[in-house]
This record gives structure tokens, sequence and C-alpha cells, in this order.
């Protein structure tokens, strides 16, 4: 078949290569100049299964109320007059009902698991480098109740495949020894030694550019405006180049990658996805002292930040802002980062002259993503994983692939809203 991909960060990416080695002719559309510039360009590095449990949790809604009113807050609301913000934040508390959080988790973890397998096998097939590190990822814990919190997804977890190891303070130093000045701070820790970190952007244009060599087409600098419909089934796309053209590409099936935005393309044929953004914050940093900096990829939980070092470099990102469409960056909230990782790691790092970013996460309330058929012929979607784009990026481009071409799939996709 001829199949369009709209998108061209992890998720998009990684789809065109799986549809193209299942043997569809493929054609990648990206309004930037080139793969991974935008959500996935700066995100945390973790590829972490051991992170599956949603930010809707029974905890969640009185952390939120909590945090009402904080610029620094590591989940921000900040309430807008539009109905979208409304009934998706009603959906979220509905998803935070225990019952709802450990279905969530059930399949996300499945899905991480997978998408693990799949990454280390490109990975092994194409020879990709991209800072990639295989030491796990360690969370560590500075506030008893968040621990005892823990211990419960902790064990779901372990249930399910992924080995979330709970360890005390000792063995996470030992783990890894940057943490030994804040031992005396660490009530707990968890361990997954099976998780992994690595630069997502330098991945998905690796992987681009494989792709390309196997006969993927892209097309850059390009604006999808509109989905073409014809006999009740999906087309083709309406397109609008650098130069103000418009153009039609012509398709059997259309695979819709485009993060957050993939739902307003969606609206006008009456597809009502339940995504809103949520902008994510990093910094990146230059290391000067390496015995300082982290070397095992790490997760803060009171302040919500993950830290991965990818080669010469320091990684730190997380947080949540629900305020829309909005890009810009808040100061506030990205000194709070750097004051945060400065006091964690003195001396590690150039502090001085940090690269903030900030990406809007496609977030779904249950935090599960939104991988399959819509209701309409012939369109298919690829979207809505939220903080875990990374994490399940390979494993969703094999699914989605596997259900465009209409054969069984490895497991069990999540369930979308029309099903």
């Amino acid at each position: 078949m001829r199949v369009l991909v709209l998108g061209g960060g992890i998720i998009g990416t990684s789809s065109a290569w799986f549809l193209r080695a299942a043997g569809h002719d493929v054609t990648l559309v990206e309004r930037a100049a080139g793969v991974a510039r935008e959500t996935s360009l700066a995100n945390g590095g973790q590829i972490s299964v051991s992170h599956a449990e949603p930010w809707a949790n029974p905890g969640a809604p009185l952390k939120v109320l909590k945090w009402l009113g904080r610029a620094d807050a590591p989940l921000l609301l900040r309430l807008r007059p539009e109905l979208h913000q409304w009934t998706w934040a009603l959906g979220f508390l509905r998803e935070c009902l225990p019952s709802r959080t450990a279905r969530n988790i059930r399949h996300i973890v499945r899905l991480a698991l997978y998408s693990r397998t799949m990454l280390r096998a490109l990975r092994q097939e194409l020879a990709l480098e991209y800072d990639q590190s295989s030491r796990g990822i360690l969370h560590f814990y500075t506030n008893a109740a968040e621990y005892e919190a823990s211990l419960a997804p902790a064990a779901l977890m372990r249930e399910l495949g992924c080995d979330r190891r709970s360890i005390d303070a000792d063995e996470a130093v030992r783990i890894e020894p940057a943490l030994a000045a804040l031992r005396d701070r660490i009530v707990g820790a968890d361990y997954c030694a099976e998780d992994e970190s690595g630069d997502a952007a330098r991945f998905t244009e690796a992987l681009a550019r494989a792709a390309e060599g196997r006969g993927v087409r892209f097309i850059f600098g390009t604006q999808v405006t509109r989905l073409l419909r014809e006999a009740g089934r999906v087309c083709g796309v309406e397109t609008v180049g650098g130069d103000g053209r418009y153009r039609v590409l012509r398709a059997d099936a259309v695979v819709v990658a485009l993060g957050v935005y993939s739902r307003a393309l969606l609206a006008p044929l009456g597809v009502r996805l339940p995504l809103y953004p949520a902008k994510g914050y990093s910094a990146t940093y230059d290391v000067v002292d390496t015995a300082r900096a982290p070397t095992v990829s790490l997760t803060d939980d009171e302040y919500k930040l993950v830290f991965s070092r990818l080669g010469s470099r320091l990684r730190v990102a997380g947080t949540a802002e629900l305020n829309g469409y909005d890009r810009s960056l808040n100061d506030v909230r990205c000194a709070a980062i750097t004051r945060r990782v400065q006091s964690l790691f003195p001396g590690a790092c150039d502090y001085t002259r940090p690269n903030y970013w900030a990406g809007l996460r496609p977030a779904t309330p249950s935090g599960t993503p939104l991988i399959g058929a819509t209701p309409i012929a012939g369109l298919y979607i690829n979207t809505g994983h939220g903080t875990l784009g990374w994490t399940m990026g390979a494993g969703s481009g094999k699914l989605v692939a596997d259900l465009v071409g209409g054969g069984a799939t490895d497991i069990e996709p999540p369930p979308l809203p029309w099903k």
C-alpha cells in the first residue's frame, strides 16, 4: 500500500521504518526542516519501563491542589476559559481511581516492555549510536510518604515483568556514587537495571537515515492542512510547502503521528482525540567534572525530574504545565531546574550556560497512548504518549505498522475511546 506518515518525531519515524520493513510504499511528511525538531528534540532521555505509573493516580488530585499557584510546581495547571481543558481535567480525575490507575499501568508496562525489545533489536540491526547507556534507571525518594506510596505500583510492575526493585539509600549510593552527598536525605529508592537512556533526537535522526536508505521518502518543510476523504475513506492529504503552494498527496492509508497537533487535524472529520498539551521542560549542561556527575540515569521524585548522562552532557527534564499550546520558556521553572541540579551535583556541570528547552507532550487523561484505526477507513493514529514517547516509540511504530497491514500484532494495543 501507499502509506503517508504525518509527523517526524520518534513516533512518526519509527512508524515509517516499520511500515517500510513490512513492504509498504512510505512517505513521511514533516513541517520542520528535519526529524526530531519538536517534542522529540530534547526530552529526558530515559527509556523507562519502570516509570510507567501515569500522572493520573490516587495521590495526584491532592498534589495538584497543593501546587496550584506555584510557578515552579512539578505539575502546574493554569486554568483557562476553554471547554477542552476542563473536560480533559475531569477525565484525568476519573483516571485517578485506584482501579483505573492499575489498569493503565498494565497497558503502559506491556507496551513499554515491548518497545524496549524493539529498540534493542533496531540498535543491533542498524548499529545505531545515540549516546546510549544500559546502566539502568535509579529512582530516589526524599519523602517517606512518597516512597511508601511507590511500593504498591513497583510490586505491580514486577508482576508484569518489569524488574523495578525497591532498595535502601546505601544501595542507591553504591549504584550511583554521585548521590553520596544526598545519602542522609534519601529515604528509599528503586532500581530497574534493564532500563536504558539515550538521546532520542540522535536516535530518530539515525533511524530516519536508515529508513531513507531503505526507500522511505521524506518531505520536510511542509504543513498538512487537511485530510482528504472519498467514498467514506481517507485517500490522502492536502499540504502547503514553504513556497506557499498547496499540493495533494494521495495514499491508501494515512498514519497521523503529529503529537498534540493530531487532535486539530482529525476534528473536522468528527474524530475526537482526548489529547491536551503538557508542556515539559529540559535543561542540558556540559559536564566539567566527570567524578561529580551521575552516570546512571536518575529520577528525582521530590522535584519530578529525570537525569540522563548523554556523553559529555547532562540532560535534566521534567515538570508538566497545562497551559494550552504555549511553548514559551518560563524563567521561574527553568531556574528551579538549575537550582535543583546544582544542589544535588555541585561543580559537576557548567551551570552558567544551560541550554533550556520546552516541548508539548501529547497527554491523554489516562496516560495510555492512542494507537490504531479510527472509525474512518484508511485513517490511523499513533499519538498520546505523554512523557513516555521515547520509551514507547519503537514498539508503537511496530504496532501501528502491523495494524495498517491488517495482520496479527505481537501485543494488544491500549483501548481507543471509540472501542
